[in-house]
Formats: C-alpha cells, sequence, structure tokens
C-alpha cells in the first residue's frame, strides 16, 4: 500500500511544501492528489523564486513583466496568483469531498508586513479578492501583530494559515 495513502487513512492530511507551474502544467500536482491523497498545497515567496529562476515556464510571463511599470512585489503577484489559482481548482474536489476541512492552497502575505496589524489585513483581504476561490488560504505570520490581523482577516470571512511559529 502506499504509505501516504496509510498515513491519511490514520487521520492525517498530507501536504505539499511546494508550488510551480511545471507541478501544474505537467499533472504533477494532480497525479499527487489522485494516487497520494494530497490534501493541500502551501507556498512562500521563497518557494516561488525557486520556481521562477528554474522553470522554463515562466519566461514569457516574466518578458512581458519586466516591460510594464510594477514593482516587484505587483511581479511577483501577477506571476503567482494564476498558479495559486490553478492549484486551488485542482484541490477543490478535495475540498467539497471534505466539506472544506481539506483541499486548501496557501499563498503568503509579505513578509515585509509582519510587524503591521492593518496593513497585513488589507493586504490579505487585496490577495482573497484577486485570488477569488473558496480553497484559499491566506498565510501570515505569527507574529504578535500577525495573530491581531489574523484574527481580523477571520472576522472577515478569510480562511488562514498562520505560519512562522518558532519557540524555544
Amino acid at each position: 500500500m502506499n504509505p501516504l495513502l496509510e498515513v491519511k487513512r490514520l487521520g492525517q492530511s498530507i501536504w505539499l511544501d511546494n508550488l510551480s507551474r511545471d507541478l501544474i502544467q505537467k499533472g504533477t500536482l494532480q497525479q499527487l492528489i489522485e494516487q497520494d491523497g494530497l490534501s493541500g498545497v502551501t507556498s512562500n515567496p521563497s518557494i516561488f523564486h525557486k520556481a521562477l529562476t528554474e522553470s522554463a515556464f515562466y519566461r514569457d510571463d516574466l518578458t512581458k513583466l519586466k516591460s510594464q511599470s510594477m514593482g516587484a512585489e505587483q511581479r511577483y503577484e501577477a506571476l503567482a496568483i494564476p498558479d495559486i489559482q490553478a492549484a486551488c481548482d485542482l484541490m477543490l474536489p478535495v475540498y467539497e469531498a471534505t466539506s472544506g476541512n481539506d483541499g486548501y492552497v496557501s499563498l503568503e502575505v509579505s513578509p515585509k508586513l509582519a510587524y503591521q496589524v492593518d496593513t497585513t489585513v488589507a493586504a490579505a483581504q487585496r490577495l482573497a479578492k484577486a485570488v477569488n476561490k473558496k480553497n484559499l488560504l491566506v498565510k501570515v505570520p505569527s507574529t504578535p501583530e500577525g495573530v491581531k490581523a489574523f484574527e481580523k482577516i477571520i472576522g472577515l470571512g478569510i480562511s488562514v494559515n498562520v505560519t512562522l511559529m518558532f519557540s524555544l
């Protein structure tokens, strides 16, 4: 038996901490969902940086974006959001089959906002609106300000993934 499916049978959700157009367009993400019982996908700027620098699937979009007057974060989101949307679409059957307990894809607010409550809330709202998928998790750092922000974000009806929890 597939050990990942056995772990899932025991009640654990298996998440992939990786996302790229390669995984989506080559069918690997769909295969992981169908054959290995993948329950969710998480992403972050470092994951996308690796994908952008190593994958040919981004070259055309990168070339187009270079000619536009956008900041680095706007370019990043222009590249990342379509991947997040595609992953959300692939994970949607898992989300529906588990009544929303699994099947999520996360997208992180800018780490630069880790100590800014209101700006983090605004960024979460903007990202949730841009992605426009019910199985999106907006990833928020677990700083004291991040905790205040994610409480407000949840109050707005946006699902949250809390990240960067380190403690002795």
